[in-house]
């Protein structure tokens, strides 16, 4: 059989859309991937065998008028698991919302229904996208797809490590605080955070709403440009939509870089990154000015205050998010309340028995910052020290085009090697968290391996809405990079 999962969205959706590819034998390779390698990844945590083969059924038996306005028509599409799809299991991988299924679709999942895809299920997460290692799902954690002792990187490390291992072709992941984009430079793949309000939240359950974004994941920046056209846009359902015009983005990879300005900030070339991480990103540098790029060092002071800055308003929007699950509306409840004080004692042990380690320690770091007394101290400083990291970015953007980084200062961890210690884990984003304060648009793509074979990412930032000059670049690399990529082997 073949194995169609191997090839990119831009490969398959071609001879797909002349009706050369049946989405059934899509979905039976699928299946017959799943069953190869799945259960050493642990990428999917809902992944129906039937219902997939039901859905390329229906796409098969579309008229060809009806597939005529498909731009990705059967392609193999994974959701993270806390984007809603109607009818579908969704649970954030939370035993607080086990049995849930969402009465709507979100409105990507409808831009993409609306694409022709193939929806295939959902990947893994940390519960509630609270995590840098996939680690704290209820479900368990997914492996990484180069090392399965590692991990995969976090939060929608499932979705990374689905298109690594060729199980899919597309992926939406989630990006609060780099949760797309550092589990894309662990597996090798390439994620893209677009900017706040590029994309509609309508329908992706909130871990912080100032900071949260859907974004793609894909093999490479073709594909992400590819799904990004399909995402992106104004939608009413969601205030924070902004309405601003949609490209497609697909035709700006053609451009040059010759002349670009690309910054690097002395900040994100600290102590601590690893030597085969800083290597590699040394030699996607000389390929930038091989391809004559302006390289300058700039400097963004305020980076340092980032990821306390960070946890602070992250923490304290999850810890108003999460209040909604009381046992009362969405999924677990717990069934043996004391009936003097039925109510209130039902809620706390709900929340107590189906909430994990994490999600109460971000939920209680939260509430103390948003407590009286405590407000302006906590979260009002951290709003304001926001506003700093935001304005570094304006005044960099002056000088540059571009903000080229590492994606992240290691490359993939061992399993349960940080689990014991949340601040070291917090520090894994490091340099993916002030893109998210600024709001600006960042993607993540593979530049070379470290010396175990272990994936290694770099990071493209642009101004607000400047989606298609990142893609331009990335493209730009990918094209001329010269290094070899490497098939994990499961």
């Amino acid at each position: 059989m073949n194995n169609f999962c191997k090839l990119s969205a831009h490969e398959l959706a071609d001879p797909t859309a002349e009706n050369k590819i049946k989405a059934a034998d899509i979905a039976s390779s699928v299946i017959s991937r799943y069953d190869e390698v799945d259960s050493r990844v642990s990428g999917f945590v809902n992944f129906d065998k039937g219902a997939v083969t039901d859905r390329a059924a229906r796409l098969d038996n579309l008229d060809e008028s009806c597939r005529q306005g498909f731009s990705l028509p059967n392609v193999p599409v994974v959701l993270k698991d806390n984007i809603c799809v109607k009818g579908e299991l969704t649970t954030c991988a939370s035993k607080i919302l086990q049995g849930f299924k969402p009465p709507y679709d979100a409105t990507v999942v409808s831009r993409l229904k609306s694409a022709g895809v193939l929806l295939l299920g959902k990947s893994n997460m940390d519960e509630f996208a609270f995590g840098s290692s996939c680690e704290t799902s209820c479900y368990g954690p997914t492996k990484n797809p180069y090392d399965l002792e590692r991990i995969p990187g976090g939060s929608s490390g499932g979705a990374a490590a689905l298109i690594a291992s060729d199980q899919a072709i597309l992926a939406l992941g989630s990006d609060t605080g780099g949760s797309i984009r550092q589990p894309a430079a662990l597996c090798g793949v390439v994620g893209l955070k677009p900017t706040y309000g590029r994309v509609s939240r309508y329908g992706l359950i909130a871990f912080g709403s100032s900071l949260d974004q859907i974004g793609p994941i894909t093999k490479d920046v073709r594909d992400c440009a590819m799904l990004l056209s399909v995402i992106a846009g104004y939608d009413k359902l969601d205030s924070t939509s902004a309405d601003v015009p949609v490209p497609d983005y697909t035709k700006s990879l053609m451009g040059a870089v010759k002349g670009m300005r690309i910054g690097l900030p002395k900040e994100y070339f600290i102590q601590g990154l690893d030597k085969g991480v800083k290597a590699k990103i040394d030699e996607a540098i000389s390929v930038y000015k091989g391809l004559g790029a302006d390289i300058r060092q700039i400097s963004l002071p305020h980076t340092e205050y980032a990821v306390s800055c960070y946890y602070i308003i992250g923490c304290s929007e999850a810890s108003s998010n999460m209040a909604r699950f009381d046992g009362m509306q969405y999924g677990y409840r717990y069934q043996e309340a004391n009936k003097k004080y039925a109510l209130i004692d039902m809620c706390m042990r709900t929340r107590g028995e189906a909430f994990g380690l994490e999600a109460k320690r971000r939920i209680i770091l939260g509430t103390y910052s948003l407590s009286s007394g405590y407000y302006d101290a906590y979260y009002l400083k951290a709003c304001k020290v926001r506003a700093l990291i935001k304005a570094d970015f304006d005044k960099a953007f002056n000088e540059c085009d571009m903000i080229l980084t590492p994606t992240t200062p290691t490359t993939a961890f061992k399993i349960g090697e940080k689990i014991e210690d949340p601040l070291a884990m917090y520090l894994s984003d490091i340099f993916t968290i002030p893109s998210n304060l600024a709001g600006i648009p960042a993607i993540s793509l593979p530049c070379g391996y470290d010396e175990r074979g272990l994936p290694i990412g770099m990071q493209l930032m642009a101004r607000h809405f400047e989606e298609e000059k990142l893609l331009r670049a990335a493209y730009s690399y990918e094209q001329n990079a010269g290094w070899k990529k490497v098939k994990p082997v499961l």
